[in-house]
């Protein structure tokens, strides 16, 4: 995507979402301006190039190729409270504007309280839901079943991914997410689901850093998984037999969602310094900053397009044709 810095165009569309999904009124705002962007990012790489807001509690962000749409999930809400009132959206990403309710708590037979992390995998989208992950029929919508995972000690399921096999991984980060704010309790686990849906714990233990962010990396064909400790935080890979790990980057504290980019590079934002990191062999670079809270991010592959869930209730679209 080019930027014309002598040209502005704003665009505002509402819309307003079912009140029974929502603890309070919500409504969507969209803005796109294009304009010039001296300060945006720390080298000039990323651009911001549109803003939705008015998502309460958006978590997780996950672009749909061949639908061409962005869903989010609304926790609306603390996380961790069974409350079933989170929703999910899906948004145009043709048109910002355009956005539509894809799953709303108590319509059709759906059941949300915390939603998280999102995984596509054919026709399901996979949703992390506290301790059970959801699946929904991208056609229309509806519930397909749920993998419960609270027998095997879930505590708080956050971000899920789904390996080209069909193995889906699921992090649990072992914390509460209160009215208070976040409360660490253990039970760090990284789970794996297989054929017939058989569960397996891969690795477990406060070796692992509260995990967050779970991607299948496509270029090495391994799992990674960026760790939430409020200290220093790791992006490792995670071999599943063993549960050995290899440390690949780390950095100030609280990593949440990962990316992975075609040269072997790792996107990952990070709540400690309000931005998203660029970790490639060996090197780091800051290209977002000035986001709060940024949760799991996602990329548009038809735009180069980064979407970033954040912690004031708007998702920034930036554009990384610089980077």
């Amino acid at each position: 995507m080019s930027v014309n810095p002598a040209r502005t165009i704003v665009t505002i569309v509402v819309l307003t979402l079912a009140a029974s999904a929502c603890d309070r009124q919500s409504t969507a705002f969209v803005a796109e301006k294009v304009r010039r962007y001296p300060t945006d990012s720390v080298e000039n790489a990323a651009h911001r190039v549109g803003v939705v807001q008015g998502l309460y509690g958006p978590e997780s962000i996950r672009y749909s190729p061949d639908e061409d749409v962005y869903y989010v999930s609304v926790m609306n809400g603390p996380g961790s409270r069974k409350d079933n009132n989170g929703y999910i959206v899906k948004i145009d990403a043709r048109e910002l504007g355009n956005d539509t309710l894809f799953a709303v708590s108590g319509k059709n037979g759906v059941h949300l309280d915390g939603p998280k992390g999102l995984a596509i995998h054919g026709d399901t989208l996979w949703v992390a839901d506290i301790d059970i992950l959801r699946a929904f029929s991208r056609s229309t919508g509806k519930p397909l079943g749920e993998i419960d995972l609270k027998p095997h000690g879930a505590v708080l399921l956050n971000d899920v991914a789904v390996a080209p096999d069909g193995t889906i991984y699921v992090t649990d980060t072992g914390i509460i997410m209160s009215e208070i704010g976040v409360v660490y309790v253990g039970g760090d686990k990284v789970f794996s689901i297989g054929a017939n849906r058989a569960i397996n714990v891969v690795a477990h233990g406060n070796v692992l850093g509260r995990p967050n962010g779970v991607t299948w990396d496509p270029t090495q064909k391994r799992w990674v998984v960026v760790s939430f400790d409020t200290f220093h935080s790791e992006v490792y890979a995670l071999h599943p037999s063993d549960s050995t790990r290899v440390i690949l980057a780390s950095g100030k504290g609280r990593f949440d969602g990962i990316e992975p980019m075609s040269d072997g590079g790792f996107l990952v934002s990070c709540w400690q310094d309000s931005s998203v990191h660029l970790f490639d062999h060996g090197t780091d670079r800051q290209i977002v900053r000035n986001v709060p809270s940024p949760a799991d991010i996602g990329i548009d592959t038809k735009r180069n397009r980064l979407a970033i869930p954040t912690g004031n209730n708007r998702i920034e679209f930036w554009d990384l044709a610089g980077t």
